[in-house]
């Protein structure tokens, strides 16, 4: 009897509590049988997106099924759907001007758009003929080195839809990605950017020049500043470039984020003073001939130093340039708001950004540090003053959207929290409420479109349908002089749509996660015009694939409802006990909870194949769309707030279905997720049981200022004197290292420069100092979304859970047969 009792001991010990269950055997194939280049196979088109054209109600779209892509154009009017050209007699005629052959189904179009009567179309066809590329000299000027010269020959073709001709483009335009460092201006005569941190102009006749080349000695530039420096530049922020590609590129001309006024006369831009802002840096470690360093700004929560954002004006009429008085909050923040570019003019090569107002007046935000205090303010040109329209505040912080200035800039449709719910409401330019829009416990998005005409405004919202699940969107109307909302698109599921300019028809793309997608054409009335297509997903279904279940359960406290979805094995067997992996997301700015059916299975879909339950969920703090308390939940609590709804959720379905194993609990995450994992395994160490944490900010006072101090929250401290300083303090998941039972997985990219690797390492590092055992992956040359790698980690995590949660110790083969399988040796 002693001797069964150690057996016993022994047996829980070696298996982390759950050696009692049977050991089971990893299904890796059926897991490879859904990998992503099997599924670009298997999933082809699954909404309609829609080209609105022009001059008429018309629209065009691509879709594509088993049977290959087809070009749709459609007539609302006369509900009539019909093909954009003959493919056979197309594809033979493209046949003989490129002299590769096509056929109709396999003819491989790209960049088709309509041309300006409406009734040609353009596209471009790869050839399988090397031509040495346009801009081979200036590649060989930058990198001596280089040796690929070559490159396949793009023919320009116009199709005349009426008569059905076809014609070669002898010598198309150079394309405008070559110049991503121009902004033009709205009427075409004027070209802003930046060079040496300074802001340059040139015109129209000297840009063509650049077009066709750069280097061009002759071309003449207008330099508008000179205080330019390094960290205090007027060039769009970003990063990532290693500090060898820095220095290369430091002499060329890069992009200045101006937006325009509609006259082209003026233009305003941000320019941010990071110059104090301490550094942060990544080793690409896998350079060649040898490492380099990037070196990049990175304000961290707490921090004194603090980027600083001014605003400047600038007018061509009078050639001066103006730094605007726009000092409110200490260490505050800018948005400046762009004008909406119409649903017309989506496939149009040159698309000027345009400030958001009119030639006397422009609109922006001003954010204090805290977040608790957001002004909506306009600069008034001729008077040049800030003028302030609506003041928020609030004791978490606030999110705004971008207004809607309409009725010849009398009035602004502005969106807000205020009374708990995102709301929307209707001012004069005065700042005086003339009314509230839209009104109830439910969440208004974003707006869609607004008829000024009929004054009109469409809008997107959910939670407003009883009886549906909360997140799931729908298109509604109100009228701006106040009544009743009015459901266009009902219907059980989630919604997104695309709206013509002018307003008379939408395109409704509907699925949930457990239906096949479908897209429908409804008027401004809600009135169904036609079907149009429903996707086909036939070898999909055909390669066993099964449908996830949605699923509700209470939160910790008893009584907040929460949605989740289920994945389960597509060889389920419901007398059989599986384990459960939640995979988390804490939010606050999304739930990573599919709603609609997609494309992206890796961590739901696939992970369950491997043999586990894999089950998402929100929870309490975790998502914008519900009521402003449901995302705030979170505030100052920014470790440990999600994670009571994440256990009570696998105990709550444990409980209602027999085949759940909650003694034997796996949950993963990435990013937040990352971070999320690795907390639910030392604060509930008895019952998570094994984790995969990829790119965690472990540690949030080491992540970016903006996210951690937004969403935990930041002590704003006024001394007596006047002087304003912050606090931040945050509980970090190293704290609690000595907690840690069951198995960890971290990973990260080593050059990560959104989540520092350091939030692994230092989460790593206290493992250690606690005597822990625990696992270590890092991914070389990878970023945050761990790129070409991705695949990698994916198998590297299903062995993880497939050992520690199914038992099965046999050692997966040194080779991923699972991914060489995909590949085509070819050396």
């Amino acid at each position: 009897m002693k001797k069964i009792y150690l057996l016993l001991v022994l047996g829980m010990f070696l298996g982390q509590g759950f050696a009692q269950e049977p050991h089971t055997k990893g299904n890796y194939e059926l897991a490879a049988r859904f990998s992503p280049e099997k599924l670009k196979k298997m999933i082809f088109s699954i909404n309609v997106d829609a080209h609105w054209l022009k001059k008429t109600d018309r629209f065009w779209y691509e879709y594509e099924t088993t049977e290959g892509k087809n070009w749709y154009i459609v007539n609302p009017v006369t509900k009539t759907k019909t093909s954009l050209f003959d493919k056979d007699k197309l594809a033979a005629e493209i046949t003989k001007v490129v002299k590769d052959p096509f056929d109709g189904q396999h003819l491989d179009i790209t960049n088709l758009k309509f041309l300006e009567d409406e009734n040609t179309i353009q596209f471009k066809i790869k050839s399988s003929q090397d031509i040495v590329k346009k801009d081979w000299a200036e590649i060989k000027a930058k990198n001596a080195s280089a040796k690929d010269s070559l490159e396949k020959k793009t023919f320009v073709f116009r199709y005349d839809i009426g008569n059905q001709q076809l014609t070669e483009v002898k010598d198309p335009e150079e394309e405008a990605k070559r110049l991503a460092w121009a902004n033009i201006s709205p009427d075409s005569s004027k070209v802003v950017f930046a060079k040496n941190d300074n802001l340059f102009w040139m015109d129209k006749e000297n840009f063509l020049k650049a077009v066709k080349d750069e280097k061009d000695s002759t071309i003449v530039e207008h330099q508008l500043t000179e205080d330019g420096e390094k960290d205090y530049g007027y060039s769009s922020s970003g990063r990532g470039d290693d500090n060898v590609e820095e220095e290369k590129k430091k002499n060329d001309r890069k992009r200045a984020g101006v937006l325009w006024s509609e006259s082209s006369q003026q233009f305003i831009i941000s320019r941010t003073d990071s110059r104090k802002v301490k550094d942060l840096w990544v080793i690409h470690n896998t350079r060649d001939p040898r490492p380099t360093l990037e070196t990049y700004k990175y304000a961290m929560p707490g921090e004194k130093e603090q980027p600083v954002t001014e605003l400047f004006h600038y007018s061509f009429g009078n050639e001066k340039m103006s730094k605007l008085d726009i000092s409110t909050f200490k260490d505050q923040s800018l948005g400046i708001w762009s004008a909406n570019i119409p649903a017309k003019n989506r496939d149009d090569e040159f698309k000027p950004v345009k400030w958001l107002g009119d030639e006397n007046f422009f609109y922006f935000s001003i954010t204090s540090r805290d977040l608790k205090k957001i002004d909506i303010c306009r600069w008034n040109i001729k008077d040049g003053k800030k003028e302030t329209i609506i003041e928020e505040r609030s004791n978490t912080y606030i999110d705004i959207t971008k207004p809607e200035i309409i009725n010849n800039g009398t009035e602004i449709i502005h969106w807000s929290e205020r009374d708990g719910w995102g709301h929307f409401y209707l001012y004069d330019t005065k700042g005086n409420l003339k009314r509230q829009l839209t009104s109830g416990p439910f969440h208004s998005e974003s707006i869609s479109k607004v008829d000024e005409k009929a004054r009109v405004l469409y809008f997107t919202a959910n939670g407003k349908e009883k009886g549906e699940d909360p997140y799931y969107e729908h298109l509604y109307k109100v009228s701006l002089n106040g009544g009743p909302i009015t459901l266009l698109n009902p219907g059980n599921f989630n919604h997104s749509i695309s709206i013509n300019d002018n307003t008379t028809y939408f395109v409704n793309n509907f699925s949930r996660v457990n239906t096949v997608p479908s897209s429908t054409l409804f008027d401004a009335m809600g009135r169904k015009v036609m079907d149009l297509e429903t996707a086909d997903l036939s070898s999909l279904f055909a390669a066993g694939y099964q449908f996830p279940e949605p699923f509700k359960v209470k939160a910790d406290d008893g009584y907040t409802d929460l949605f989740g979805v289920m994945y389960k094995p597509f060889d389920f067997d419901s007398t059989k006990s599986y384990p459960i992996i939640e995979y988390v997301y804490p939010g606050p700015q999304t739930e990573a909870v599919n709603k609609s059916f997609g494309r992206s299975m890796d961590r739901i879909d696939r992970l369950a194949q491997f043999g586990f339950v894999v089950v998402t969920v929100g929870n309490r703090g975790g998502h914008p769309g519900r009521s402003k308390w449901y995302h705030n939940y979170g505030y100052g609590n920014l470790r440990d707030y999600g994670l009571a709804d994440k256990k009570a959720t696998i105990e709550q379905l444990a409980d209602r279905f027999s085949f759940i194993d909650k003694s034997r609990v796996g949950i993963h995450g990435h990013s937040g997720g990352g971070f999320m994992s690795t907390a639910a395994m030392l604060v509930y160490p008895d019952f998570f049981k094994v984790a995969v944490s990829s790119a965690g900010n472990h540690e949030n006072n080491i992540y970016n200022r903006w996210w951690s101090e937004k969403h935990h929250g930041v002590k704003e401290i006024v001394t007596p004197k006047g002087d304003t300083t912050f606090v931040y303090q945050i509980e970090r998941n190293p704290d609690l290292a000595k907690n840690l039972k069951g198995r960890l997985l971290l990973v990260t990219g080593d050059v990560d420069n959104n989540v520092h690797p350091a939030n692994t390492i230092r989460m790593a590092n206290a493992l250690i100092k606690a005597n822990k055992r625990f696992d270590f992956i890092i991914l070389p040359g990878q970023r945050h979304g761990f790129g070409d790698m991705t695949e990698y980690f994916f198998w590297r995590m299903g062995d993880y859970y497939v050992q520690h949660l199914l038992g099965d110790n046999t050692p997966p083969p040194v080779d991923m047969l699972e991914i060489q399988r995909e590949k085509a040796l070819v050396k």
